[in-house]
């Protein structure tokens, strides 16, 4: 297969950026809808918390599955099958009249890996759409993937601004089933961006590699940190090395075997977990704390959105050029903890507006960066299979998330969950600190 030249690479990025916008404002567009027509059908805190954990469950078990999908049959077949999967998720949602039929259209989310990292759930989804990440990851040059990534997270600003205006608007004036529709044809257009600019397979290879398996090299065991694999400049198709079957957990499970992968995805769950749970209650609280609106919970997301896009587009690109991914993933977490303290005193949107330019930077540095780390701890070929574990990991968050924090909703009050985030990602902080020190000497 003929590599791609420079200039068609930059321009399929440039579509991948396109889609992940419209695909966002498609996804911000319906969070004006689901939260407001469960009440409206009878959910209480307890089973929205339900409707969470289905969505987490499925996203679950969807997500290595469909990382591995891309690695065999390429970025083209995956992303189509994802945006088939959107349409027939927001079609479903404009038929949805009833407490079952909420719970069967969450089913075509096993192919929908829309996860901007830092906020996965229902409210915030500022992690970057899998399968976007994919293709970036896959024709970004290692030095240069952590700064793509952030761009992503620009779009997903945009997005996020689109949509949530969008769909506050048009849920308002026109009605639920009129929004959905909406979002189902913009689905629609990204299907056809997709069919006539991504190329089948996205995948980097030298030349001379085409007949072997990898060129990862092994980095030293006793080091925590990630591995830094560069991809070369040719294109290859996963059947010419040989890739297994999609449904092979061993494949899966391999990845993790990679020296600083075990160690990043155990951060990633314990530091992510406090901040999942808020992110998942996040519905509830806008509603019954905040006392916000359809149309006021699409303008905070929109604001959300503009501090989103600043961090992303002008931010962290800066910040990987000139600092360490290490220290970077240090700062997220401390900036993290302190978040979570300062949630446990808002009482109000606008005290929270302020909390957020702060929980946007942690999030987005966090997820950007342990992204980076972990695509480039295992070779090349296995880059969707790892960032489908990566969708993985938020989907188990939302899988526990909801669970957790209806209870300390209920029992302890929303400033619990600030207060949990403060303590864990304190503890994260100070073991990841010192556990720097003692290897630096070493190395």
């Amino acid at each position: 297969m003929e590599p791609l030249s420079p200039a068609r690479i930059q321009r399929v990025i440039y579509v991948t950026y396109i889609i992940t916008v419209l695909d966002i404002s498609m996804l911000f567009l319906q969070f004006s809808i689901t939260p407001y027509l469960a009440r409206r059908l009878g959910f209480d805190t307890l089973w929205f918390g339900y409707l969470q954990t289905t969505v987490g469950v499925i996203q679950l078990l969807g997500g290595p599955v469909f990382g591995r999908f891309a690695d065999v049959f390429g970025a083209r077949a995956a992303l189509s099958i994802s945006s088939i999967a959107s349409v027939v998720y927001f079609l479903l949602l404009a038929a949805t009249d009833s407490t079952l039929m909420l719970f069967l259209h969450k089913l075509p989310a096993v192919f929908m890996h829309a996860l901007p990292e830092p906020l996965r759930n229902r409210v915030f989804r500022c992690c970057l759409k899998l399968r976007a990440q994919m293709v970036v990851a896959d024709l970004s040059p290692s030095e240069k993937r952590a700064d793509a990534l952030a761009k992503l997270g620009l779009c997903f600003g945009i997005g996020m601004i689109t949509g949530s205006s969008l769909g506050g608007t048009i849920s308002t004036r026109y009605g639920d089933k009129v929004a959905a529709l909406v979002a189902a044809a913009g689905s629609l257009i990204s299907l056809l961006l997709v069919q006539n600019y991504i190329p089948q397979h996205s995948k980097k290879q030298d030349a001379k590699e085409s007949n072997s398996t990898s060129t990862y090299t092994p980095y030293h065991p006793g080091d925590w940190d990630c591995l830094n694999v560069d991809r070369d400049e040719g294109l290859f198709t996963p059947s010419e090395k040989g890739a297994g079957s999609v449904f092979s957990l061993g494949e899966i499970a391999r990845l993790m075997e990679f020296p600083g992968v075990a160690k990043t995805f155990t951060v990633k769950i314990i530091s992510g977990l406090p901040t999942g749970v808020f992110q998942v209650m996040f519905s509830i609280i806008a509603m019954n704390i905040y006392q916000l609106t359809a149309q006021q919970n699409g303008y905070l997301m929109a604001y959300v959105g503009v501090v989103q896009m600043v961090i992303q587009g002008a931010v962290i690109g800066r910040l990987t050029s000139r600092y360490h991914e290490n220290s970077l993933l240090l700062l997220s977490i401390g900036v993290s903890s302190l978040v979570g303290l300062a949630q446990a005193f808002t009482t109000t949107a606008f005290q929270f507006c302020f909390v957020v330019m702060p929980m946007m930077f942690s999030l987005s540095v966090f997820g950007v960066i342990t992204d980076s780390m972990l695509t480039k701890s295992v070779p090349a070929s296995d880059t969707g299979t790892m960032l489908g574990l990566c969708a993985s990991v938020q989907s188990l968050l939302r899988t526990i998330g909801p669970t957790i924090g209806g209870f300390l909703y209920e029992t302890y009050g929303v400033a619990s969950i600030g207060y949990i985030q403060f303590i864990v990602n304190a503890i994260v902080f100070s073991l990841l600190f010192m556990s720097r020190t003692t290897t630096t000497p070493n190395q």
